[in-house]
């Protein structure tokens, strides 16, 4: 049987996770979504294109058990399955707009839960478990320019995108330091119309001094669909020389 490859995308079930899966959707891949919901969309494509895909429903806000989950599947696949192998680290949440003292602390911890720890965890284990595959493996995470510069009302959010940047950063030099190490790459993927944009042009101006920027780029149409921002992520992530560049953005996607 010919070797697969294999596709690991977190918060797959909408936004641009799911489109990120179901343009991954071809005969020769696996595509596993991990997301606490499913995708109808997502299966029906799937089964049009008679392709390979496994939604598992595992809730980011529980990383420890999401990875164990992640890590005893993979060692449990036969050694020569896959040919190549890519974990996407996609999952993000916000926490309502405004300063840390007046979120709910169950948001600050989920947005760090899902959008850090889970990235950290699930890399891991991927790391742990494909070892054999060696330089046939990408890790690609979703960042966003809120990882590189600060804004009012968005501490959590901020937070977890630089920490994604600098853990990047850090699981680079130690895969470099290896005979065939992975390549890794934060990408922040632009601006996207989707229900965290929505979130956040809907927030209160007196506490999110920047809910009109946001509002203006939905009605000034800068905002790309989660389809166009999906192609272009898929398109970086098949440059040859991915992982040249730790800390990427999108926009880079047709240079070099």
């Amino acid at each position: 049987m010919k070797p697969t490859e294999l596709y690991i995308v977190s918060g797959a079930s909408r936004g641009m996770g799911a489109a990120i899966a179901q343009q991954l959707l071809r005969p020769g891949h696996l595509v596993i979504g991990i997301s606490r919901g499913r995708s109808a969309a997502l299966s029906t494509a799937a089964a049009e294109l008679g392709a390979e895909l496994e939604q598992w429903q595992l809730d980011l806000n529980q990383p420890l058990a999401a990875a164990l989950t992640l890590q005893n599947w993979l060692e449990a696949q036969p050694a020569g399955r896959f040919s190549r192998a890519t974990l996407i680290n996609n999952a993000g949440v916000v926490a309502t707009p405004g300063p840390v003292d007046g979120a709910p602390l169950e948001e600050l911890s989920m947005a760090l839960r899902v959008g850090l720890e889970a990235c950290l965890l699930l890399s891991s284990a991927f790391l742990r478990a494909t070892a054999a595959l060696g330089r046939q493996r990408r890790i690609l995470n979703i960042s966003s320019g809120l990882g590189r510069r600060a804004m009012a009302g968005s501490a959590a959010y901020c937070a977890a995108k630089a920490g994604m940047d600098n853990l990047s950063r850090a699981m680079a030099l130690d895969e470099a330091a290896k005979p065939a190490g992975a390549a890794i790459v934060s990408l922040a993927p632009g601006i996207i119309d989707t229900e965290m944009q929505a979130q956040l042009r809907g927030g209160d101006p007196a506490l999110f001094p920047d809910q009109a920027v946001f509002a203006n780029f939905k009605a000034s149409g800068q905002l790309m669909s989660p389809a166009d921002a999906a192609a272009k992520v898929l398109r970086y992530l098949a440059k040859a020389d991915f992982g040249r560049t730790v800390l990427a953005d999108v926009r880079d996607v047709d240079a070099g």
